[in-house]
């Protein structure tokens, strides 16, 4: 009975990935389109839960979600995904780097409906996690994150394209801005904001 109970277990968790992936990628879904946005973020983060999980030289990384209610978003759903998930390995590459911290590990995610019919997910790194050993970004290289091939990871770690990458999707193909918010005392935060609803130009 037990290798039963495993064998639907596992089945189980196996077909949760793949609607996950599925969701995450959106290929038969790729073009513009009215999505739950928190779909594709607790889709993301299922993908990505064997780097949050704890390991011997990484404590685990806690995930607080302070989702508002959204309508339904105006997008190309499978990008807007991928900057979930550039976004979100960014923020674990920081923890994991200073792991052997003793601050508590966690990663805050909210989202808000604006009052010009826009809609903001923020993602942000609490200064408990990371702000003892002085891991903020220095206010004279937030303006440069976001540039092609730019990073502060070290060397062999990161392409500096991801936060590019996200740029371009959220500020060219949904006409929104993504902005870091990065201060030694407070964390940091980036912020993405789009509208709920894109020109009609875009949607045909």
């Amino acid at each position: 009975m037990k290798v039963l109970q495993s064998i639907k277990v596992g089945t189980e968790r196996i077909r949760e990935i793949v609607l996950s992936l599925r969701n995450f990628s959106r290929l038969d879904e790729s073009e513009f389109k009215a999505v739950d946005l928190h779909e594709g973020i607790e889709s993301t983060l299922l993908i990505l839960q064997h780097r949050l999980k704890g390991k011997p030289k990484f404590p685990a990384i806690e995930v607080v979600k302070d989702y508002s209610e959204l309508p339904l978003v105006e997008c190309y759903p499978g990008q807007l995904n991928q900057v979930f998930m550039n976004l979100l390995t960014n923020a674990i590459d920081v923890l994991e780097e200073y792991a052997q911290q003793p601050q508590p590990r966690k990663i805050c995610i909210s989202t808000q409906l604006m009052a010009d019919d826009r809609v903001q997910i923020a993602l942000a790194k609490p200064a408990e996690g990371i702000a003892d050993n002085g891991s903020g970004i220095p206010e004279a290289l937030q303006g440069r994150i976001f540039d092609p091939f730019f990073t502060t990871k070290p060397i062999g770690k990161g392409t500096g394209l991801g936060l590019f990458i996200s740029y371009q999707i959220v500020t060219q193909k949904h006409h929104g801005k993504i902005w870091c918010d990065a201060k030694i005392s407070e964390g940091i935060k980036i912020v993405v904001e789009i509208p709920v609803h894109q020109p009609k130009a875009m949607a045909s």
